[in-house]
């Protein structure tokens, strides 16, 4: 009966190997046979990752690119990370900021954080708080750090956090606009304005607002809600109001007024200004933002729309921002524990000035390309006199260079092209915040690039 049992064994594990087997030649015949379509399609993968994942917009265009374009699958593959350039994909089209890894990595345990099981169960943090789910210590880091570095007046303003910076652009939307409104609320920003507006505006398909594109161009003589990004992303040029209307409501992105990117000159003073954990310290895993707003009732509309669309935010998430928030205002002070090689602002000014003298001497060397120029500044937190040092170069092609993304792409570097921008195709954006290696292979390659249109 044991033989026959086994018999029966071997024999259903033979069958599995051998449908396994048949599965993965079938796979492999069908690329070879496809040849030039899309990997993605092949894997399901439109606008999805692996095993159907969503991928945000930050990872993978939404718009679909050019199919005729055959290295548009790159965008889906995982990045190499050998420090030589051996010819393999370089991608720098999404801004995930893991050059700050080695930092973290040499701080060890100093923000290692243990929860308890027991703990942060609740959904309530202090209901006496009109946002209710904000943690005490999250916001006490938030303050603290505001006023050490001094980008942002904190007083006479209400923190409400969110689950990143998204989260609050949708929020601070929805507490803008009127609910009796007979039309949406128009939603502006000046080109070249961040890729993810419009999308992020209109994926919701509200009623209260729409997507009125580029702030430059626009006319009407209606409410409206211009979105200020200062720096800018894509181009970091420091910016201001454009329409300057008295029907319009203005917000403030400050993702990344901080003194690693740009000199901090006064701290900022608007209505409403977001901020987010993953360009300030590099966290983007933790999917933390927060908002400092003037006006209670905005701060209480946009606490509800929270509450509507996830029940407040992660207790955990806040936290480990709480604790890494900490160690970069101590790494400030230089507390007992604390070198002055640890300041965590110090390492980030000094990583982004290496990588820009870096581009700028491989653009040089191309001579096809070129980047903006940046006034010179003092920064009122370091001391250092620098020109900006954005999270993303913003390149343009030169010459006949018509589409700069899909140039490049031939050279199997992956960007992200200015239509995504509201601009021309002759421009691209390009993280700065990837691991040294890749960002090193990157410079490297880009200096080799010649004049021959590819």
């Amino acid at each position: 009966m044991k033989s026959h049992q086994n018999m029966l064994r071997m024999m259903s594990l033979k069958h599995f190997l051998v449908i396994s087997l048949a599965l993965n030649v079938g796979l492999i015949s069908k690329i070879l046979f496809l040849g030039d379509k899309r990997v993605e399609e092949i894997y399901c993968l439109d606008n999805k990752g692996a095993l159907g994942l969503e991928v945000s917009e930050e990872e993978a265009h939404v718009e679909k690119k050019d199919s005729s374009l055959k290295s548009s699958s790159y965008s889906f593959l995982p990045t190499t990370i050998s420090a030589e350039d051996d010819g393999s994909i370089i991608n720098l089209d999404h801004g995930d900021p893991t050059m700050y890894e080695r930092y973290w990595q040499q701080m060890g345990d100093k923000t290692t954080v243990v929860i308890s099981g027991w703990q942060l169960i609740s959904y309530f943090s202090d209901i006496r708080k009109i946002c209710w789910f904000l943690e005490s210590e999250f916001a006490n880091a938030v303050i603290r750090l505001h006023k050490q570095v001094g980008n942002a007046l904190t007083e006479g303003r209400h923190i409400v956090v969110g689950t990143g910076s998204t989260q609050l652009f949708q929020a601070v939307l929805y507490a803008l606009c009127p609910d009796n409104a007979s039309e949406p609320m128009n939603v502006v920003s000046a080109a070249p304005f961040y890729s993810s507006y419009p999308l992020m505006t209109d994926y919701l398909k509200s009623g209260l607002y729409k997507w009125a594109g580029d702030a430059y161009k626009f006319r009407k003589d209606k409410p409206y809600i211009e979105l200020v990004t200062s720096p800018n992303n894509p181009d970091g040029s420091s910016r201001k109001a454009v329409v300057n209307r008295n029907q319009g409501m203005l917000v403030h992105d400050l993702a990344y007024y901080w003194p690693q990117y740009t000199p901090i000159s006064i701290p900022a003073d608007h209505d409403i200004m977001l901020f987010t954990v993953s360009k300030s310290t590099g966290h983007a895993g933790t999917r933390l933002g927060w908002a400092l707003v003037k006006d209670q009732e905005i701060a209480k509309r946009m606490t509800k729309f929270i509450e509507l669309n996830t029940i407040g935010v992660s207790k955990d998430s806040q936290i480990r921002a709480a604790k890494i928030l900490h160690h970069v205002a101590d790494s400030i002070d230089h507390g007992p524990e604390y070198q002055e090689t640890d300041n965590f602002f110090e390492f980030g000014y000094s990583l982004m000035a290496k990588r820009w003298t870096q581009l700028r001497a491989a653009v040089n060397r191309s001579n096809i390309f070129s980047l903006p120029s940046f006034p010179s500044g003092t920064c009122s937190f370091s001391g250092h006199t620098f020109e900006s040092q954005p999270a993303f170069a913003w390149l343009k092609c030169e010459g006949e260079i018509e589409d700069c993304e899909s140039f490049l792409r031939s050279h199997k570097i992956l960007t992200r092209g200015g239509k995504h921008f509201g601009v021309g195709a002759e421009y691209v954006r390009i993280s700065m915040m990837d691991r040294d290696g890749i960002f090193d292979r990157f410079a490297e390659r880009l200096s080799t690039i010649n004049s021959q249109v590819s």
